[in-house]
């Protein structure tokens, strides 16, 4: 039984009802020529979320991407450092003395997973700046992502690459060319490595770094010129900037611009906060009506649960369920059963 078979039979209610639902949704998307655009939230490179949402990426099932500033530079952390990666499954019991002797190794702990300073951070440090530095001269100008693609393009990282580069997200959208969207980029380890480098004059100009306004500038215009062309939707893993940002590019252009565009055609959103909290991560899709991000027709899903177990499912589902996909398995040529003596 695939996984898809298994979700259907036994997600029939609350969250996992929902899960079905979104998956089918986004699948139909697909099938009406769609475009899907993804966001990401939290710390979904550190809990590689790549392995699924790579091949997503290289199976065209993923158009654009919004993502925070540490999920873009955590994905190639992960790639140039995963051996050196420490894992603490007791973290819950953790006392600060036992934090602190994480820090004194140099490591930083997101949840149950420890990013290592030297073998990750500092490990690329170097090659971005000397990136920074050449654009700098030359007296042009790159979006944070276009640095990272810049680094897959020298090769120089890969002396350093320590899992299956298939399983990098980032490398995928590389090697795609895809749209990628990273507001408060400033709120990042690699932005601050930017910033000192300012401060020692290593640097001289901050605008060498695009900035989160153009990238809605940016945003715009990849709207704008897709949507004429494809219904888009918007699937959303978490909330904050990574979310908020890039959902509001349609009532910007609609109301602030002053042009005429079609609302988001889908939305879902994984989210495990609460509703009345006030946040915008447990905001429930019909709020967005109310600020002309979808309408009252929007296919909208709301699933309430760890984006960590509910996305990869969902990737796979898409994957084994699209027109695309199931047509690209029936041509496949056959494999010959090797012969044994």
């Amino acid at each position: 039984m695939n996984i898809s078979d298994f979700l259907k039979k036994n997600f029939l209610h609350f969250n996992a009802a929902s899960l079905i639902d979104a998956a089918d949704g986004w699948v139909k998307l697909l099938d009406q020529n769609g475009k899907m655009f993804i966001t990401l939230a939290g710390a979904m490179s550190t809990a590689e979320l790549g392995i699924t949402l790579a091949e997503m990426i290289r199976e065209g099932k993923v158009s654009a991407i919004c993502c925070t500033g540490a999920n873009l530079e955590e994905d190639v952390f992960n790639l140039v450092a995963h051996d050196h990666y420490k894992r603490i499954p007791e973290y819950r019991t953790l006392t600060k003395e036992d934090e602190q002797k994480l820090y004194d190794q140099g490591m930083n702990r997101v949840t149950d997973t420890c990013i290592p300073e030297d073998e990750a951070i500092r490990r690329i440090e170097k090659h971005i700046l000397d990136l920074w530095q050449t654009a700098e001269k030359e007296g042009k100008r790159y979006f944070p992502h276009e640095y990272f693609y810049q680094l897959f393009e020298s090769g120089i990282l890969e002396q350093y690459f320590q899992i299956d580069v298939k399983n990098s997200w980032l490398y995928a959208a590389y090697e795609k060319n895809l749209p990628i969207f990273v507001p408060g980029w400033e709120d990042s380890t690699t932005a601050n490595i930017f910033v000192s480098h300012i401060i020692t004059k290593d640097l001289a100009r901050f605008d060498t770094v695009k900035s989160g306004t153009e990238y809605m500038a940016n945003l715009a215009s990849w709207y704008l010129k897709t949507s004429k062309d494809h219904p888009i939707g918007f699937f959303q893993i978490g909330g904050g900037i990574a979310g908020d940002f890039p959902i509001c590019v349609v009532p910007m252009i609609r109301q602030d611009l002053g042009k005429n565009c079609p609302l988001w055609s889908y939305f879902c959103q994984i989210s495990n906060s609460s509703t009345s909290y006030g946040s915008y991560s447990g905001a429930p899709p019909s709020e967005k009506i109310t600020w002309g991000k979808i309408a009252v027709s929007t296919p909208s899903y709301m699933i309430e649960s760890d984006a960590t177990i509910i996305a990869p499912l969902i990737f796979q589902y898409v994957l084994e369920n699209s027109k695309e996909s199931i047509v690209s398995k029936t041509n496949e040529e056959p494999t010959c059963p090797s012969s044994t003596s």
